[in-house]
């Protein structure tokens, strides 16, 4: 781990080619937290939860996930003891420390200057006081970055939103129906998100809240990503109280609930069947009002089980003209985002599909990855698997293809009385 000041201008030498595929990390910890009150334990980055400092939370998850490089932390000047003390015995070369500037928005453009020569392709932009940060929101954003695009962790606006007018009395009621609250980490491609840094700097706009709204005045294309209700960052001395509570309380009952879904189609003329969201060539299709993916429909059910949430017909009924033909990712996601607005965390989703042909297995990989995007989760927690009715039935009579699926999803807990 090394500690050092950053450049104050963009290296004037071209840069080393990026390593390709690399995914760095920014985690910006220079603020003073002001608003979080004094305490002996310095800046509300330091604090400490569950027994260890804020940003330790935060750079451990982050060394956790194989597929981050370099990690450039933004500090304040005066505070080279306290992260050397927070980060004591993690001893990973990844790990840089920086000075931050005046602004967060300084600080995040002196971090992207350090992760120059070579420079990465994809950089998470990360708050140091968001600690209950995951794997799985990790791997949303980095799925969603894509050439030319960027992507924001968001949570759909729950209240009723006001706007205040003169003395204190309310002007009018804002729609929320598209409203979201934008959260971290925010991934880039990091050549263009450094060179809209720059150009702000250079334009003298101190003004930018994070770096989305940056990537929106440079006309960078910023894709909405599913948060995560737990990523929340520590403004307030309540909200580290709780966090410190949340992580010392006694264990808590974990709320896992498991849902099956079943679901059968009868083939029809035709030159490909869906699997899993992926066009397999046969000599037939799946007959449906949708594109009769058995393996989606089945999922979908299952996710829809674990908060009570009826099933697929509940949502998009047969009868509705509008789902003529329709591709059932569509399905699938609406489920995903229930489960996520019920505060659920999709732990893992299994399908079995249930034919004499086509052949599953040359197609699995695809499959998986197409359900890890649908549901942005780990492909490692998305399991597909394959089997003949040993000729029996009207599936071993090859009249149709079916699909058992089963998900598991962790819900809030509660600490028993």
């Amino acid at each position: 781990m090394t500690q050092s000041e950053a450049p104050a201008e963009r290296p004037a030498e071209t840069p080393a080619p990026r390593r390709k595929g690399e995914v760095a990390a920014v985690i910006v910890a220079a603020g003073r937290g002001e608003r979080a009150g004094q305490s002996t334990e310095g800046p509300k980055q330091y604090r400490l939860i569950g027994g260890k400092p804020v940003l330790r939370h935060t750079l451990e998850t982050f060394l956790a996930d194989p597929r981050i490089g370099r990690i450039v932390v933004a500090i304040h000047p005066d505070d080279e003891a306290l992260f050397a003390e927070a980060t004591a015995g993690l001893c990973d070369p990844r790990v840089r420390a920086i000075h931050g500037g005046h602004s967060r928005q300084a600080s995040t453009r002196l971090a992207l200057l350090a992760l120059y020569d070579p420079e990465p392709q994809t950089v998470l932009i990360h708050d140091g006081v968001r600690p209950f940060i995951d794997r799985e929101l990790i791997d949303r954003i980095i799925g969603a970055v894509e050439e030319g695009r960027g992507a924001l962790p968001a949570l759909p606006v729950a209240d009723t939103v006001k706007r205040a007018g003169p003395a204190g009395f309310i002007a009018e009621t804002v729609p929320r129906h598209d409203l979201h609250a934008a959260q971290t980490p925010q991934g880039f491609p990091f050549a263009l998100i450094a060179a809209a840094h720059d150009r702000a700097h250079k334009l003298g706009r101190e003004d930018f809240t994070d770096d989305a709204s940056i990537a929106e005045w440079a006309k960078i294309p910023v894709r909405l990503v599913a948060g995560a209700v737990d990523n929340i960052k520590l403004t307030w001395a309540r909200d580290i109280a709780l966090a410190d509570e949340r992580l010392n309380r006694p264990s808590a009952f974990p709320d896992v609930r498991t849902g099956n879904g079943y679901d059968v189609h009868t083939f029809t003329d035709g030159d490909a069947v869906i699997l899993c969201g992926v066009s397999i060539p046969h000599t037939k299709r799946l007959s449906g009002h949708s594109d009769a993916d058995v393996g989606l429909h089945a999922l979908t059910d299952a996710l829809l089980a674990t908060c009570g949430a009826g099933d697929i017909g509940t949502h998009f009924p047969p009868s509705d003209p509008q789902w003529k033909g329709a591709a059932s990712h569509i399905f699938l996601e609406h489920a995903a985002r229930i489960v996520r607005e019920a505060g659920g965390r999709i732990a893992n989703a299994d399908v079995t599909i249930i034919c004499e042909a086509p052949k599953v297995g040359p197609h699995r990989e695809a499959m998986t990855a197409a359900l890890s995007t649908m549901l942005g989760i780990a492909p490692h927690r998305i399991s597909i698997k394959a089997t003949t009715n040993e000729k029996m039935g009207f599936i071993g009579r090859e009249e149709g293809i079916a699909a058992i699926a089963t998900a598991s999803v962790i819900y809030p807990g509660e600490v028993p009385a």
